[in-house]
């Protein structure tokens, strides 16, 4: 008898299982799972199945193939999706792929814009993809490690987020917002990742990073 039968026939994977994404979810609400986190317990098939048995129990909803959450509801909202970027890191992570939003995107998650963009496209070094979640579309587009960047993740997010505003619309506002916003550690790499972004964004990166303070 293979162990691949034991696992299916058991409720201890699926123990296993719930017990590791309540505590995952916990400290980050929200968080999009795919049975390629849980590899570890089991083979794909047996992993594949417990995350079957605790869809039919209610534990997980299914969002799209291979992408599942833990459902929320909010007493006036009612039930919540997950986030773009929550998505785009669980498929992220099953490609161990890197990806980085792209401009309109890292402005919405920075505060800078409050306009949510009806396509979510980040980029990435791995497969593309599109995937539909409710009226949410989250798209990764493959592009070259180069072109996804090298910068910290933050710093990345920072130069995006820039190039969507334009030149012209780069308030002291929002600089001012960005050099809040961002925690100290951010902000030093900022500055090691200067050479990375353009020069015209140099002024602003320096100031945000708090060389000027």
């Amino acid at each position: 008898m293979s162990s691949d039968y034991l696992n299916l026939n058991s409720p201890t994977l699926s123990k296993k299982l719930a017990q590791r994404i309540a505590q995952q979810t916990r400290t980050e609400a929200g968080r999009v799972f795919t049975p390629f986190d849980f590899l570890d317990l089991g083979s794909p098939h047996s992993v594949g199945m417990a995350f079957l048995r605790l869809v039919r129990g209610g534990s997980l909803r299914r969002l799209a193939r291979g992408l599942y959450d833990v459902p929320r509801r909010h007493p006036l909202l009612g039930e919540l999706l997950p986030t773009a970027e929550a998505i785009a890191q669980a498929l992220a992570r099953r490609d161990g792929a890197k990806i980085q939003p792209m401009e309109a995107m890292a402005a919405n998650l920075l505060g800078l814009s409050e306009q949510v963009p009806v396509k979510a496209v980040f980029l990435t070094d791995g497969p593309g993809h599109t995937v539909k979640v409710g009226p949410l579309t989250v798209q990764l587009k493959q592009r070259s490690l180069r072109q996804v960047g090298k910068a910290a993740s933050t710093s990345s997010l920072v130069f995006a987020a820039l190039r969507s505003l334009g030149k012209d619309h780069v308030t002291n506002a929002r600089v001012a917002h960005l050099r809040e916003t961002l925690n100290l550690k951010d902000r030093t790499r900022l500055l090691r990742d200067l050479p990375l972004a353009p020069a015209w964004m140099h002024p602003y990166l320096r100031y945000i990073a708090g060389e000027d303070a």
